[in-house]
């Protein structure tokens, strides 16, 4: 009995000290939370932007629903009251980036595919981007006028430093392209955080025994035969046509071009990660084809984008797989 006893006394304080633990683990990332929101009026705004969604996605997981929006908003109101006036500016971007994480929260907790995960996330952040700019034409901000008065007044200061690249005449043209390529940025802005939040997150969750599913190995990406056809469709009228700048096909154009050269530079970093693993190469060779990218981007690109095609149009690994 006095045996058993202890055993039954063993078990409680091990389940005391393990509830401790995964209380104290989660006050410390409500913690990060609250460093995070507070580096933004700070220089350090630079390296913690990024990071936002993270801590937020963590407690999400691994706290049942009421616990987590106790945690949530007592963060926010800590962050509001050390901050004062600028704590409404900081309160708006932690909500604004709220939905993603319990759109991808919630998908991991049914077990949904990474895929799935990273599109509806980034989905979400899109939608976010566009009701943002509704609702700010609704109440007669014009976030266009806004951007073109911006870069006029940063253009005007870099000129002199700069030798004035641009002839006179090339800055409005300049910047109505910089305005074209907007879509593109967002959607390469969401698909980084994104990514980044699910990478990380990932990382975190599954070593504390949460099933976190992840994408396919980098080996096995393929892009559909399709977008091979859109690729050369889209080049030849890059090639052959005169567009305006401002019109619609120029606006689908300058942003659809370099979004299908980037999903083609990476189809092709998948097929160096393929012929890596098939020749039992150096897991850093491929690893490397990345750092290139990333140093000689603007020549790489249009050179691995075309690989990425090659790889996608014919049976390349098919073939290869049969010798």
């Amino acid at each position: 009995m006095e045996t058993l006893k202890m055993h039954r006394t063993l078990l409680k304080e091990t389940e005391v000290n393990c509830l401790a633990k995964r209380n104290w683990s989660y006050l410390a990332w409500a913690l990060v939370y609250i460093i995070v929101l507070l580096s933004f009026v700070t220089p350090f705004m630079a390296l913690t932007f990024s990071l936002v969604m993270i801590p937020v996605m963590i407690l999400f997981v691994k706290l049942n629903t009421k616990t987590f929006v106790v945690t949530y908003v007592i963060s926010l109101l800590i962050v509001n009251l050390l901050l004062g006036w600028q704590g409404m500016i900081v309160l708006a971007i932690a909500l604004f980036f709220l939905p993603p994480v319990l759109v991808m929260g919630t998908l991991y907790k049914k077990q949904s595919s990474a895929r799935t995960v990273l599109t509806a996330g980034t989905s979400m952040l899109l939608g976010e981007f566009l009701l943002t700019l509704v609702i700010g034409y609704a109440f007669g901000f014009n976030f266009i006028n806004e951007f073109k008065e911006l870069m006029h007044e940063y253009l005007k200061a870099v000129q002199p430093a700069m030798g004035g690249f641009l002839q006179p005449g090339q800055e409005d043209w300049y910047i109505n392209y910089l305005i074209q390529m907007l879509p593109l940025d967002l959607i390469l802005f969401s698909l980084y955080f994104v990514f980044l939040t699910h990478g990380i997150s990932r990382f975190y969750l599954r070593r504390t025994g949460e099933t976190i599913p992840g994408l396919k190995p980098v080996k096995d990406w393929r892009l559909p035969k399709s977008f091979v056809w859109l690729y050369f469709i889209a080049f030849l009228c890059n090639m052959f046509l005169t567009v305006k700048l401002g019109s619609m096909l120029s606006a689908i154009l300058v942003n659809l071009m370099p979004l299908l050269m980037l999903a083609f530079a990476v189809q092709a970093i998948s097929f160096f990660f393929y012929l890596a693993n098939r020749n039992k190469w150096n897991k850093v060779i491929p690893v490397l084809s990345i750092v290139a990218l990333v140093l000689f981007f603007p020549i790489l690109l249009v050179v691995y984008s075309l690989i990425g095609v090659f790889d996608a149009a014919f049976p390349i690994r098919e073939r290869m797989n049969k010798r």
